[in-house]
């Protein structure tokens, strides 16, 4: 699609933290109001002057049935505002980008914040049919004698509880959920145990480098969390410096327990955290001396069969190269998000084995992506994954990197639940 060029200006994030523990009762729109509230306040813009904002999301919580608008109008932004929520699964933070690109490059919009937020902690325990009825049942009925007969239909079992969350990762196409797709191509791909525990390792490693070095510094907006919001929490608590690949084979198969390779230790954690951009068009620049990072160039989505989800970052990749016109041997840093090490180690030997590429429609591979331009400050497995954040996530802790290593252009990429994959291609500025 041809259009005006769409500017980010600049990309923050939070940290990363494994649910139920640091974070877990921050509520999701607070973990968008602070980030908002930190673009504003670098690029020195007023309250009014934001078109749109928009947010990705998949647990919505009862109370925030549209958390975009909350975090717009809680962030201090005008009421005239306009502000949504997306849902693409793992890729509803690309998708808000994605949008805030097409309002851009249409003309329709000047600025715009996309981003997304995820607390996987606050992901309810439901009750099931059971249980819902005889709620209902009491409440529809007007006299005592009518509510002690339907509370006198209660069963123990009424209580088990429906895990939202593990719902949520379950296809309801295919059946299966996400860690069974993983380990689907696993086997057809002969992808061994040891390798996916050596590529689960090598992001605890190239993770804990990051930190070490402070390279996540820029784009980590830090928070303040504790009782008595004493505690300046300003790193992802999820990479691991005592891993090793001996410590992971240790751990038993987590989803096919009798012949499984897939393990907790070689899949990503369950999440919080959110990620956001500030995005604009050339005349916002212009009006408010904006100072860009990089140019969003295009997006891509596409789809595959819900059981093998896990190749969606190749069929997406291969979209987006013939849209841009670019190849992989042009691209200098790969963002391919970690659902499992299965499954990106199976997108990797889609790109560069026809036979693999051919059973997913692309017909010419792509070529191999080399390690030294893979995740290299790590990935999912060590950082986590919020799902509603990540697709946004990936976008600017590449932009930030592209920045620090003076390269040009950028790949992110994820697979989707329910059988999809998206890409962007963005450039950075500061060559």
């Amino acid at each position: 699609m041809e259009g005006r060029v769409v500017y980010l200006i600049e990309g923050k994030r939070s940290p990363q933290v494994k649910s139920g523990t640091d974070i877990k009762d921050l509520s999701v729109p607070q973990l968008g109001v602070y980030l908002l509230r930190n673009l504003m306040d670098g690029a020195s813009l007023p309250p009014d002057v934001i078109d749109e904002v928009i947010f990705g999301n998949t647990g919505a919580p009862a109370k925030y049935p549209n958390i975009g608008r909350v975090v717009a109008l809680e962030a201090g932004l005008s009421e005239k505002t306009s502000a949504y929520t997306v849902h693409r699964n793992c890729a509803s933070g690309m998708e808000a980008m994605a949008q805030g690109w097409l309002k851009i490059a249409s003309g329709r919009s000047d600025l715009i914040v996309a981003g997304g937020l995820e607390s996987m902690s606050q992901m309810p325990l439901m009750y099931g049919k059971e249980m819902t009825e005889l709620f209902i049942n009491v409440m529809k009925a007007k006299s005592l004698p009518d509510k002690l007969k339907a509370l006198g239909s209660f069963r123990p079992p009424h209580l088990s509880p429906v895990v939202a969350i593990e719902q949520g990762l379950t296809d309801p196409f295919c059946g299966l959920n996400m860690g069974q797709t993983a380990e689907l191509l696993a086997r057809e791909f002969k992808i061994s145990r040891v390798e996916q525990d050596t590529f689960a390792y090598h992001s605890h490693m190239k993770a804990i480098s990051a930190q070490t070095e402070g390279r996540f510094d820029d784009e980590i907006v830090p928070l303040i969390i504790g009782k008595n919001l004493d505690v300046l929490l300003n790193k992802d608590l999820g990479p691991r410096a005592d891993s090793s690949v001996e410590k992971l084979a240790k751990l038993k198969p987590y989803f096919e327990k009798k012949s499984g390779t897939v393990t907790v230790g070689n899949s990503c954690p369950i999440t919080d955290g959110g990620s956001a951009f500030l995005m604009a068009s050339e005349e916002a620049v212009n009006k408010f001396n904006l100072t860009p990072v990089a140019k969003m160039h295009d997006y891509a989505f596409a789809g595959l069969g819900p059981e093998r989800m896990g190749m969606g970052p190749l069929v997406a990749m291969d979209q987006l190269f013939k849209q841009t016109k670019k190849n992989v041997d042009e691209i200098d840093l790969f963002e391919i998000n970690e659902a499992f090490a299965a499954q990106v180690l199976a997108v990797k030997k889609g790109m560069v084995d026809q036979k693999i590429a051919s059973l997913f429609g692309v017909d010419n591979v792509l070529g191999e992506v080399p390690d030294e331009k893979l995740n290299v400050n790590g990935g999912g497995i060590a950082l986590g994954h919020p799902v509603g954040s990540t697709g946004c996530r990936l976008v600017v802790t590449l932009s930030h990197e592209l920045r620090k290593r003076k390269l040009k252009y950028g790949v992110a990429s994820l697979c989707i639940g329910g059988g999809q994959g998206g890409a962007c291609l963005i450039e950075n500025l500061d060559v």
